[in-house]
Order: structure tokens, then C-alpha cells, then sequence
């Protein structure tokens, strides 16, 4: 095919582009392309080089016979058009061939303008822990822009329009900054003399409703439904009813979950936690109480004959915990942790009385000499993280005194030696 002299080039780019071996079979090469295009394509924020490059590399290897020339030759030979490798598709055509349209336009063809598809617009929603346990809707009213329906989005009573001359019609400018000594900076941006739209309309030929801008305001009240079981941060998504502009795909508008602080009930994951404190004589003798649920329902919560709670301890209750998403009659656990609130002293009846019906005490009986020898200091109540912190600031102080005494460093230095 090729003559002996003909010089053999680099023969491995295309394939490091896509990211497969040189021994990739069809199938490999298709899902590279396909997983590559998707997320470097220009329409979802990729790079409009690196997707130019893997769509010329895929065009190349996803035919056998120009895949032999590149194999053999390189990309040399293929750019010379030998073997009927010459000039390179478009590679928003080939984009578009692959997939049979664009996936981010609902398909079609890119003759024209492509379209662009507008943002999302996002939106907190605040919902109670009793809202996500039972499910709520909610009315929300909304404004947002929509085609203007006096002249549908041409912004002139004519219909007519100007390329811009600010852009040449792009709607895109591009700046150059320098960052440093041979290193340059290219970015990007709307044209604000035409707000990125690559058209300008003469003053007097604007449409006397939208002004020029070929939209409007409207206001439009959307029902929110937060089903039973959604948690904190969960997105509820409207298709297609963000803002409206034209030769635009309409974005959505997006409710991102957040729920508020119980007072008494706790979340994690689909499990309840609830905190109760008892008496001591509850946590021996035996408790009962009523625990208001989410619902409203009234559960009677107690203890078994004879059965001593002890501080710290937890009980489950099975299916009293929260809804799980779209499975609403599952339910996780509902914990209850128990704090034991002890007397802060004793009359000598009330000890009496305790060590007659009570365990023992285990027997330590001293002698005299014993007790002659022992020294018997005081004890006193202490809350021991604030002991902790009030030491530490105390270390630190000392420490700040000594780096400001004069020969500070020099005594830290001599210690390090």
C-alpha cells in the first residue's frame, strides 16, 4: 500500500486518548468513546479540545482499514489522505451518529444552532421529622421567566435581529490572561453586550411586552410532595420548569430536603433515638410512662416486674422508628436511653432502711492500728471535662509567660540540644 520509504510516526495516541490498548477489540472501543464523549461533551461543561480529540481518534480506530494505515504508518499517513484517510468528520456529527442524536438535546440534528440546556434551579425546603414521618405536601409560588408570548421569543415586533458585533455572532468572547512569564490564561465567557444570545435587536423593533428580552416573569405555584421516610439532603425534582429562554432546553427546578431539629426524637438513618431519664427508685422498682410518637400516637412504654434499668442502658422497639423511602409500611427501630437520675443525698433512716432490703456490703473490717496509721483527706464534687479545660489553659498560659520572658527561645533551644 504504502511505498518501503515511507517514514513510520507515532502510532499510539489514539488509542492513549481513548484509553484502551492497541489490541482493543470493537466492542472496548465503543464503550471508551461512549464513556469519554459523554463526559467531556461542551454541552455538560467538558473540554471542547479533548472532545474534538476523542472524537477524531475514534473515527480513525472504529474503521479497519484506517486503523491498519494508523497501525502501520502513523498519523502522518492518515493526514496525507492516503488510503482514503483524509479530512476529519465534525465531531459533533460523529457524537451524534454514535448515539443517534444528541442525549442532552432529545436527539436531532446539529444543523443550526445547537441548543443549550439552562440551569437548574434549586431550592431549600424545610420540612419538620413529623412532615418526613407521615409525608406532607406543600404549596410553594414560584417566579420564574417564560418565552414571551407576543412575539415567541424574538424579542422584536419583526421578528428580526442583528448578529452582535461585540462577539461576530458567538455569543461567546474570549479572554487572555497572563499568569506569569511565558504562561497564558484563555477563558471563556457571555457576551454582555448581547447577554450571550449572539444577537442584538434595533431599539425600536423591541416587543413592547418583554421589551427586547424575549421573556417574561410568571408566577406559577408548584404542589411539593416529601413522601414518607425522605431524609435530609434528598432532592425532589420538577422537569423542564426552571427558567424558559430561547433556542434553550429548560432546566428543572430541584427541592433539596432539609429537616429541622426535634426537640425530643433523633434521627439516624431510618432508626428513632429518644432520650428518658427515670428516678432511682424507677430504674429498681419499675417504671411506666407515655411517649407521644410522630403520629400522634400515645405508646405506653414500661418496665418488667423485677427487671432493674441501669444508667446509660438502651431498649429497641421494633417497626417505631422511621418509614423507609417508598416502603413506607417497613419501619426502622425506635431506641429509648435511659438516664438514672440518683438522690443527691441520704437521711441515716433512709441508709438504714436501703441496707436492710439491698445486697451486702462487701466486709472491710479495719482495725484500730489500721486506722491510726491512714490518713483520711476530703472528697469534694468536681466536674472533671471543666478540671481538664481549666488545666489546659493553665499549661498554655504558663507556656505564653515563657516564650515572653527574655532567653525564652534560648532555654527552649538548650532543651532540644
Amino acid at each position: 500500500m504504502f511505498g518501503r520509504g515511507s517514514k513510520k510516526s507515532d502510532n499510539t495516541k489514539y488509542y492513549e486518548i481513548l484509553g484502551v490498548s492497541q489490541n482493543a477489540s470493537q466492542d472496548d472501543l465503543k464503550k471508551a468513546y461512549r464513556k469519554a464523549a459523554i463526559k467531556n461533551h461542551p454541552d455538560k461543561g467538558g473540554d471542547p479540545e479533548k472532545f474534538k480529540e476523542l472524537a477524531q481518534a475514534y473515527e480513525v480506530l472504529s474503521d479497519p482499514e484506517k486503523r491498519e494505515i494508523y497501525d502501520q504508518y502513523g498519523e502522518d499517513a492518515l493526514k496525507e489522505g492516503m488510503g482514503g484517510g483524509g479530512g476529519m468528520h465534525d465531531p459533533f456529527e460523529i457524537f451524534q451518529s454514535f448515539f443517534g442524536g444528541n442525549p442532552f438535546e432529545g436527539g436531532g440534528s446539529r444543523r443550526g444552532r445547537r441548543q443549550r440546556r439552562g440551569e437548574d434551579v434549586v431550592h431549600p425546603l424545610k420540612v419538620t421529622l413529623e412532615e418526613l414521618y407521615n409525608g406532607t405536601t406543600k404549596k410553594l409560588s414560584l417566579s420564574r421567566n417564560v418565552i414571551c408570548p407576543k412575539c415567541n421569543g424574538k424579542g422584536s415586533k419583526s421578528g428580526a435581529s442583528m448578529k452582535c458585533s461585540g462577539c461576530q455572532g458567538s455569543g461567546m468572547k474570549v479572554t487572555i490572561r497572563q499568569l506569569g512569564p511565558s504562561m497564558m490564561q484563555q477563558m471563556q465567557h457571555p457576551c454582555n453586550e448581547c447577554k450571550g444570545t449572539g444577537e442584538v435587536i434595533d431599539e425600536k423593533d423591541r416587543c413592547l411586552q418583554c421589551k427586547g428580552e424575549k421573556v417574561v416573569q410568571e408566577k406559577k405555584v408548584l404542589e411539593v410532595f416529601a413522601e414518607k421516610g425522605m431524609h435530609n439532603g434528598q432532592k425532589i425534582t420538577f422537569p423542564g420548569e426552571a427558567d424558559e429562554a430561547p433556542d434553550t432546553i429548560t432546566g428543572d427546578i430541584v427541592f433539596v430536603i432539609q429537616q429541622k431539629e426535634h426537640p425530643r426524637f433523633k434521627r439516624k438513618g431510618d432508626d428513632l433515638f429518644v432520650e428518658h431519664t427515670l428516678t432511682l427508685t424507677e430504674a429498681l422498682c419499675g417504671f411506666q410512662f407515655i411517649l407521644t410518637h410522630l403520629d400522634g400516637r400515645q405508646l405506653l412504654i414500661k418496665s418488667n416486674p423485677g427487671e432493674v434499668v441501669k444508667p446509660d442502658s438502651y431498649k429497641a422497639i421494633n417497626d417505631e422508628g422511621m418509614p423507609i423511602y417508598q416502603r413506607p409500611f417497613m419501619k426502622g427501630k425506635l431506641y429509648i436511653h435511659f438516664t438514672v437520675e440518683f438522690p443527691d443525698s441520704l437521711s441515716p433512716e433512709q441508709v438504714t432502711a436501703l441496707e436492710a432490703i439491698l445486697p451486702p456490703k462487701p466486709s472491710m473490717e479495719l482495725t484500730d492500728m489500721e486506722l491510726d496509721e491512714c490518713e483520711e483527706p476530703t472528697l469534694f464534687d468536681v466536674n472533671i471535662e471543666d478540671e481538664m479545660r481549666r488545666k489546659q489553659a493553665q499549661a498554655q498560659e504558663a507556656y505564653d509567660e515563657d516564650e515572653d520572658m527574655p532567653g525564652g527561645a534560648q532555654r527552649v533551644q538548650c532543651a532540644q540540644q
